[in-house]
Parts: structure tokens; C-alpha cells; sequence
């Protein structure tokens, strides 16, 4: 079982490794946005870009995940056309939808409640849309060959390009919101250029209608899903913009950025879960091997937690204008929504490996739902706040949902002392280093002791604790 997790873990580091750098490359852009452009520009940004989130799940419609079910077996026809059919159907879809924004774009800047001068922004959109969808199989197909270091060298450049364009365009030429969209979609084209060699070796010239009825059968279902998953994270945005305004809206994203170094986390592990499960899913132990996985990534997440929930907002003062400041309490909300959503992820599997997507849809409905009403709710009372406490018992109610039905068609004994120590623990660090006030030296005591708690409540097995003394050379 280690050699297995060690693996993932291995995959993951990969992952990691440039999504981490690629993360951060990104991420210096929120300051520059922060310093550059108004609260309310900010805003419009975080408002359009969630209108892409919700559109991507109709330029895929359950494609991607479909390609990955298939492709990871051949059960149903050849490599090249598990390859093909999906990518087609993807491709012929984005054209229409992408066709359309493009034409009715002052239209839809109107209705979108937008100023008629971002039509410009939004035909740049439908260009980002159509060059991030037909890159979704080819980057599958990497996934699934185990190509990390590839998938994560052209992701890499994606970002630097997409870094440096905003610099030129956003802070030297001035362009504003349209220097975003543009720099965004010249990356999007990059990627596309990238993957395309590869692409084509893999693409054959027909296009399998059995398969596609299959494709269809187990990716239509995951849609309502991705809908709801993705009204789950975004649905805030329009929320806030109508009950506060562009400027509440600009400094909430700005805040809620600060969450990407937990999202790293959990879309590194999401990038090497999906593969890794479906790999194991026919072993003897997998059952076992997934919920020792389960224990890990909320170890490794609840520990990242405590740590910048510690110390990130003394660094926050340094780089984000004091327009920002008020809304940072927000922070440690949004890293949990995340560490929430990697929780799913890792209980997804057992759907995904016995084709029961259809049951996802009602758990992620609850979810959306939930944070939806409870933002309009709460957000009268408690302003950007009532967004993130929303945001967090939507997630909490996903996965509270979802348990019983994965029980019940992919039951898993997950290791619930262990993840109760866990919770127990990093709730109470949590208080305690927030009762330290400023104090670098009491917030990296209160550290050490969460650690040191671990062990006396026995959370570490035997073997565990044998492997970690090896690592510093002595025998058990």
C-alpha cells in the first residue's frame, strides 16, 4: 500500500511542482490587479470569469470525463477513436456555442448588465472558450498516460505567457479589463499550439456514433453536475454584484484569491486522483488503499490550513491596498471550501468506477442550492462575510449528501478515530493561534503543539512511525 500512495504521491509531486509554480506566477497578478485597476474593475473581472466557469461546463458536456472512463479501459472500440469521437463531438459543439458569443456580443454585454465597450472583452471570451475546450481531451490523454512532466511544462508556459502579456497590457500599454481577456486568450491559443502535434498523432479521420451514444450515456449526467459544482463555487459573484455592488464584489475576489495556495493543494491532488483510482480500482486492497488516501490528503490540507491561516494575513498588508484589508477574515473560509471540495473528489471515485454518475446530481444540487440561498441570506447581514460562511456549508452540505449515497454503492470503511483526532486538533490550534494575536513565536509554539498532539492521541500508526525514523536514519 505504501509503494502505491508513495506513487500518487509522486504523480501529484509533479503536479504540483507546476501548478505550484504556475499558481504563483498567476497569483502575482492580484496584487497588480489590486494596485492597477478600481475595486469595481476588479469586480467586472470576477463576474465575467465566473460566466466562463458556468459556460465551460456546456462546452464539454461530460466529455472529459467520459474520455477518461473509456479511454482508461478500451472496453468500447479502438485507442484513436476514444480519442477522436470525444475530441470531435467537443470540437463541434465549441464552434457553434463560441460562433454565437462572438456575433451577439453587444447583445449579450447588455443583457449581462454589462457596459456596451466590454463586447470587445466578450468576443475575446468565445475565443478563450473554444481554445480551453479543444485542449480538454489532449490534456485528459496526458493525464491518463501518466505524462506529467509534459502536462505540467505546457501548463507552465500557459501562465507565463498569460503573466507577462497582463504586465505589458494591463500595466504598461493600460488596456484594463480587455488586457486580461486578450492576455488570457493568447495563452489559451498557445496551449492549443502545444498540445496540437500530439493531438494528431492520436485523431483519426471517422468518428464512432456506438461509442458517442456511450460517451453520451455516462457524460450527460455528470453535466447537471458540473452545473451545479460550478454554481457552487461562482453563484456569489452575481449575488454580491446585485445586493452590494463592483466594488464589494472586486475586494470579495481579491480576498478570495489568497485561497489559491490551498487550491494547489487541491488540484494537484485532483489531478493524480483520477487516474491513480481508476488504475487500483480492480485490487484486492483498493478499498483500503482509498480511504488511507482519504486520511493523508486531510493531514496534509488541515496542516496547510493552520499554517496560512497563522501567517498570511500579516503578509497580505504588504502587497494589497488598504481597500482590501477589511474583508481578509475571510480567508481561512474559503481554504476550508477547498479543503471541502478535495473531500469530495476522493469520495467521487467509487461513482465514477461502478458508472453511477447520475447519483451526483442531487448531492450537488443541495449544495448549490444551499449556498445560494443562504448568500442572499446572509450577505444583507453580514456583507462578503455571509459569501464565505455560505460558501463553506454549501460544500459541507455536498459532502454530507454524497457519503451515504457513495456508501451505498462503493462502501469504504474510511478511518474515522484518525480523521476525528484530526478535526478535534486542528479546530483547536485553530483558536488558539488566533488568541495569539501578531505573535510570530506563540503562533509557531501553538504549531509544534498540534504536532506534538497527533502523536500523544495515537493518530500515527506503528508502521508510520517507523517509516518517519527511518527517514532521520534510525531503526525501530
Amino acid at each position: 500500500m505504501f509503494e502505491q500512495i508513495k506513487r500518487l504521491g509522486t504523480d501529484t509531486a509533479i503536479y504540483g511542482i507546476s501548478t505550484v509554480l504556475a499558481r504563483l506566477l498567476n497569483f502575482a497578478l492580484v496584487p497588480l490587479y489590486a494596485n492597477t485597476l478600481t475595486t469595481a474593475d476588479n469586480g467586472v473581472v470576477a463576474y465575467l470569469y465566473s460566466f466562463i466557469a458556468l459556460a465551460t461546463v456546456f462546452y464539454s458536456y461530460g466529455m472529459e470525463s467520459s474520455y477518461f472512463r473509456f479511454a482508461a479501459t478500451n472496453e468500447t472500440g479502438t485507442p484513436k477513436q476514444n480519442f477522436s469521437t470525444p475530441f470531435y463531438a467537443i470540437g463541434g459543439v465549441s464552434l457553434l456555442l463560441s460562433a454565437g458569443i462572438a456575433a451577439g456580443s453587444a447583445p449579450l454585454a447588455e443583457a449581462l448588465q454589462l457596459d456596451r465597450s466590454l463586447d470587445t472583452v466578450l468576443r475575446y471570451t468565445a475565443g478563450i472558450l473554444l481554445f480551453d475546450a479543444l485542449t480538454l481531451v489532449p490534456y485528459a490523454s496526458l493525464r491518463l498516460q501518466r505524462r506529467a512532466s509534459f502536462f505540467a511544462l505546457t501548463k507552465v508556459l500557459n501562465i507565463v505567457l498569460t503573466v507577462t502579456l497582463n504586465i505589458v497590457t494591463v500595466y504598461g500599454l493600460r488596456w484594463g479589463v480587455e488586457g486580461i481577456f486578450f492576455s488570457n486568450l493568447c495563452a489559451s491559443v498557445l496551449s492549443f499550439v502545444i498540445l496540437l502535434p500530439g493531438t494528431l498523432r492520436q485523431l483519426e479521420a471517422g468518428f464512432s456514433v456506438p461509442l458517442f451514444r456511450q460517451l453520451l450515456a455516462f457524460g450527460l449526467p455528470i453535466v447537471p453536475v458540473g452545473l451545479s459544482g460550478v454554481l457552487l463555487q461562482i453563484v456569489d459573484r452575481p449575488i454580491l454584484k446585485l445586493l452590494m455592488d463592483d466594488a464589494s464584489l472586486g475586494i470579495y475576489q481579491v480576498n478570495y484569491r489568497l485561497g489559491i495556495f490551498m487550491a494547489l493543494v487541491t488540484g494537484m491532488f485532483e489531478y493524480a486522483w483520477r487516474p491513480f483510482f481508476l488504475t487500483h480500482a480492480k485490487e484486492p486492497d483498493a478499498k483500503r488503499l482509498f480511504a488511507r488516501v482519504m486520511t493523508y490528503y486531510l493531514l496534509g490540507t488541515l496542516a496547510l490550513f493552520l499554517v496560512l491561516s497563522f501567517y498570511l494575513g500579516d503578509i497580505v498588508k504588504y502587497i494589497f491596498p488598504p481597500a482590501y484589508w477589511t474583508a481578509q477574515d475571510i480567508v481561512p473560509l474559503i481554504m476550508l471550501s477547498y479543503i471541502l471540495s478535495g473531500v469530495g473528489t476522493n469520495l467521487n471515485a467509487g461513482i465514477q468506477i461502478e458508472k453511477k454518475t447520475g447519483y451526483l446530481f442531487p448531492t450537488s444540487l443541495a449544495g448549490s442550492v444551499t449556498k445560494l440561498v443562504l448568500t442572499f441570506l446572509l450577505v444583507p447581514w453580514l456583507g462578503v462575510m455571509g459569501a464565505a460562511v455560505a460558501t463553506v456549508l454549501g460544500y459541507l452540505m455536498v459532502e454530507a449528501t454524497l457519503y451515504p449515497v457513495v456508501q451505498r454503492v462503493y462502501r469504504i470503511e474510511y478511518e474515522f478515530r484518525r480523521i476525528g483526532i484530526l478535526l478535534v486538533t486542528v479546530t483547536a490550534a485553530f483558536f488558539l493561534g488566533r488568541a495569539a494575536g501578531e505573535s510570530v513565536f506563540l503562533k509557531g509554539a501553538v504549531l509544534a503543539a498540534w504536532g506534538a498532539s497527533l502523536y500523544l492521541a495515537g493518530f500515527f500508526t506503528p508502521g508510520e512511525l517507523r517509516r518517519v525514523r527511518s527517514l532521520f536514519g534510525n531503526r525501530p
